[in-house]
């Protein structure tokens, strides 16, 4: 069956690349944002594979906004999200300003190791906007759209999908635990939600870890280096190593409420769960696509695994590469 693809935020870092890896299969792909504008490299370009994409100014928090679009599409996926509340860091790291880009994420840092700010829960770019009401809200318009047009020709649209980029939780404490825990509950209700319509719809939530490009996003290779560096050791201390001891001996604590456990859990999985090429992560959500039985949370290895190229032993037996060098 042709896939028809409606990508939430198809200009930007996660969702260029879904639109790039959807165009080589020859999909039928288009992207809303708030600009509607197509995806530009760092110097201005207009990649070739733009033109094969339908670009659509819309509002994910409006749904009559891209309703039309809903109607013909079979897979759905949702890119939209902020590292930090309030994404200021964004602009910097869109103008290629690493110098900006460090100080906006550094004060983020700050502010988020100090506590969270009770008004940037409110903002149009907060945590609970940006990685949890926005996916909820397309994902409601999407199986609203389906059971009308099932509704409407007596049958069911086989294969919906609608996917929901997520994260691994590697990031505390640097970043604050609502960044997961707004990714977790958007989680929840999706699955929910889809497995409860009619017709059903197949929802999949891929957990990427770190993402990086040494083109789009220059700054993102260096720390990518750096935790491919320290995981590689972390992996050759085994049970040594300073974080595996400090693991084991607060494993048994939880955080905010039985909802994640401890953060130095998190930094254990950051060196233990390799960084991942933004391409990769482009790659895998459309091999989720068409596979049907790809569902539910999918984290690195599983991606890996739907690309082909990383076996379970590879994972259990330390002998896969760190670095997602591919």
């Amino acid at each position: 069956m042709q896939k028809n693809i409606l990508v939430i935020g198809g200009n930007g870092f996660v969702g260029s690349a879904v639109c790039r890896s959807a165009v080589r299969r020859g999909w039928k792909v288009q992207s809303i944002s708030k600009s509607g504008k197509p995806f530009t490299t760092p110097n201005g370009h207009l990649p070739a594979w733009t033109e094969k994409v339908e670009w659509h100014a819309a509002s994910a928090f409006e749904p009559t906004s891209y309703q039309s679009l809903l109607s013909s599409s079979n897979a759905v996926v949702h890119t939209l999200g902020t590292l930090f509340d309030g994404g200021r860091y964004k602009q910097p790291l869109k103008e290629q300003n690493p110098l900006g880009t460090v100080v906006e994420g550094a004060k983020s840092v700050v502010n988020g190791l100090l506590g969270d700010n009770p008004l940037e829960r409110r903002g149009p770019r907060s945590y609970e906007n940006m990685n949890r009401e926005s996916a909820i809200t397309v994902c409601k318009a999407f199986i609203s759209s389906s059971s009308a047009t099932s509704s409407s020709t007596s049958q069911s649209r086989p294969g919906n999908t609608f996917v929901y980029v997520s994260a691994e939780d590697v990031f505390r404490p640097a970043i604050p635990a609502r960044y997961i825990t707004t990714k977790r509950e958007a989680e929840r209700m999706i699955q929910e939600l889809c497995s409860q319509s009619t017709p059903p719809i197949r929802s999949v939530m891929v957990r990427p870890s770190f993402i990086y490009h040494p083109h789009f996003r220059p700054i993102s290779s260096p720390i990518a280096a750096l935790i491919a560096a320290a995981g590689g050791i972390h992996q050759a201390l085994g049970g040594f190593s300073p974080l595996s001891v400090l693991t084991n001996l607060t494993r048994s604590q939880r955080h905010e409420g039985n909802a994640l456990d401890n953060p130095i859990a998190s930094m254990n999985r950051a060196l233990t769960i390799p960084p991942i090429h933004v391409d990769h992560v482009g790659e895998a959500i459309c091999a989720a696509i068409e596979d049907e039985s790809a569902n539910g949370p999918l984290d690195v290895w599983a991606m890996r695994r739907l690309l082909g190229w990383v076996q379970d032993s590879e994972k259990t037996s330390g002998s896969a590469s760190f670095a997602d060098t591919r």
